[in-house]
């Protein structure tokens, strides 16, 4: 039997509504890529896009475990020599949330051209409101009391 490799026509894609208030930041981070590359999927192949819609909302109200948000720092280079800029989490929470957010998820998905076309599906908001009512996204409740227990 030959492997069976999904053509466009093939590919399903839902939306996903995810409230991440009160949601830890990496766990929910890794349940949105899973979304995104299409794991969940028994159609799933690592070299094509099958994965999903996700819109966030709340992303202002995301929590990090511990003291992360001051200890954990967020670095940027601009390719110059001495370019290197950083700064912690809490203040990038604080500043843009969307945007911390946005690049924990980033930082899950593959370093390549499929990666980039992967996070082009994912929308995130700070506040509840969101622009993509018509695409009727269905509200997903990420379970993390369940990974907190083991």
């Amino acid at each position: 039997m030959p492997t069976f490799t999904p053509k466009k026509s093939d590919i399903e894609r839902r939306w996903h509504l995810i409230d991440a208030e009160g949601l830890i930041l990496g766990r929910m981070a890794s349940e949105i890529a899973k979304l995104l590359r299409g794991k969940h999927k028994p159609t799933y192949t690592p070299h094509i896009d099958v994965g999903d819609h996700v819109v966030i909302i709340n992303a202002e109200k995301v929590v990090l475990s511990s003291d992360k948000a001051n200890k954990k720092m967020v670095y940027r280079h601009s390719g110059y020599p001495g370019g290197i800029r950083s700064r912690s989490y809490a203040d990038l929470l604080q500043k843009n949330p969307a945007d911390a957010v946005r690049q924990t998820i980033r930082g899950m998905l593959p370093k390549n051209r499929l990666g980039r076309q992967q996070l082009k599906k994912l929308q995130v908001y700070a506040g509840s409101e969101h622009p993509h009512v018509a695409q009727k996204p269905e509200l997903l409740e990420l379970d993390q009391a369940k990974s907190r227990e083991s």
